[in-house]
């Protein structure tokens, strides 16, 4: 047969220095981070309404109708309430960094967060109604247990499009603006909830269903993006979901002493906030049922001291090029704050200490967001390490909910009342703690 030379190829064997080149060569990430580019004006608004609606359905139920649901199953019980939170977000706890996981290897046409922002929101709304008809505290408990997992999922879906998002020179004021939101929302939604206080189901329902509109507004408006680009395999090891619970605090220390700070403040907080509603009804000698409206009314005052602590610290640590002192002067404020409310035996006492503690606490999460942001071991898998973060926030969110019980009976007086005095001094020492740890442990960050 006729021979064509165009035909033949010599293949030559690669050389040991080009194999040994390409076993050496890096494989491609399995996940990418999208690029960071500064956000605008409109993006921004959609993301402040998304925060508040996420706010809004989670924390009404947290801060109030779920302490009436529970002194009308149970009267007299009020430790119940913090069994029932408390084992809410423990089971959120343990599934927060699968789900993560699962956020960062999403390739969806809709993109990684918008089917959890969405999904979340759908799921705790169902949940809600659940809360609001459960014919015991038991029952109550496991619907419960479902809506943080709805709503809790769905927030966090939206702090991690904030990391895929927002570049360095925008963390500050955006994480300011989206934690006043979180700080006005259960305010406006616990008004919103006494205001229709004849129904226990719509005290659970137009919370949870104008939240759930605000959330799904905003990937519907403001689109993702596709993200089957970004994540190149989908497959997840046995390995990699048990690595997704921790990290490396000697590889990452910064990332590390950030969330001991954020743990320790937050074990303060809500040690202050868990039975806030009893707190109020026991100093102003109210009913449990009438206390919404003084806790709205104190509330209402103390938003504009939350914004302006927020936006204060916020946009000065951006203009400044200083996150850890105003973390510092957050958690300074909280102690002046805790301390007022821990003696109080008068609403105007009760409200400046309240608004001292807004006040602080705005400051303090709206820096410490644009901290964590910054020290973020891998953009890439936001969603892994945001959840681990919220390891910081969600072990005292369910730890401390059941210490508190213990720490309001000890040193009870002869008429029964419990010693919320111990347990606000308690919460103002470990805010302080917290706060010093962020200020004088982090190195990458000012």
């Amino acid at each position: 047969m006729p021979h064509d030379d165009r035909d033949v190829r010599v293949v030559h064997p690669p050389s040991t220095a080009a194999r040994q080149e390409t076993d050496q060569a890096p494989a491609p990430p399995e996940v990418e981070a999208p690029p960071l580019q500064r956000v605008a004006r409109g993006y921004l608004v959609w993301l402040m309404i998304a925060s508040f609606g996420g706010s809004l359905a989670l924390m009404v139920p947290l801060a109030y109708s779920l302490a009436v649901r529970i002194d009308d199953l149970a009267p007299g019980h009020e430790e119940r309430l913090g069994y029932v939170t408390g084992s809410a977000q423990f089971v959120y706890l343990v599934l927060s960094p699968l789900i993560g996981l699962w956020s960062d290897r999403t390739r969806s046409r809709l993109g990684r967060r918008t089917p959890f922002m969405i999904g979340g929101a759908l799921l705790g709304t169902t949940a809600l109604v659940g809360v609001a008809f459960a014919p015991s505290v038991v029952l109550l408990g496991l619907a419960w247990v479902v809506g943080m997992i709805g709503w809790a999922t769905a927030g966090q879906a939206i702090q991690n499009i904030q990391a895929d998002r927002v570049p360095e020179e925008q963390r500050g004021r955006v994480s300011a603006l989206t934690s006043v939101m979180t700080q006005i929302a259960p305010v406006l939604g616990i008004g919103l909830a006494y205001a229709v206080a004849s129904s226990t189901f719509l005290v659970f329902l137009v919370p949870g269903v104008l939240g759930a509109a605000m959330v799904v507004l905003f990937p519907v408006l403001k689109p993702e993006g596709d993200s089957r680009a970004l994540v190149h395999s989908s497959g997840v090891t046995l390995k990699g979901m048990v690595a997704s619970y921790g990290f490396n605090p000697r590889k990452y220390p910064d990332f590390g002493w950030n969330w001991l700070g954020r743990f320790v403040f937050f074990m303060g907080l809500y040690f202050n906030t868990t039975f806030g509603t009893f707190f109020y009804a026991q100093r102003l000698d109210l009913p449990v049922k009438e206390v919404a409206g003084i806790v709205a009314v104190i509330g209402t005052i103390g938003v504009a001291a939350a914004a302006g602590g927020a936006i204060g610290g916020g946009f000065l640590s951006d203009k400044l090029g200083r996150r850890k002192l105003f973390a510092l002067i957050g958690s300074t404020v909280f102690v002046a704050g805790a301390v007022t409310e821990a003696f109080a035996r008068s609403l105007p006492q009760l409200v400046v200490g309240a608004v001292l503690m807004q006040f602080a606490i705005a400051v303090f999460s709206a820096v410490d967001q644009a901290i964590v942001f910054a020290v973020l071991p891998d953009r890439a898998q936001a969603g892994r390490y945001l959840a681990v973060v919220g390891f910081a926030q969600k072990i005292p969110s369910a730890v401390a909910p059941l210490i508190a019980p213990l720490v309001i009976t000890l040193g009870v007086s002869a008429e029964g009342e419990k010693n919320y005095t111990q347990l606000y001094l308690l919460g103002a020492v470990l805010a302080l703690v917290g706060g010093l740890i962020v200020r004088f442990r982090i190195r990458s960050v000012r």
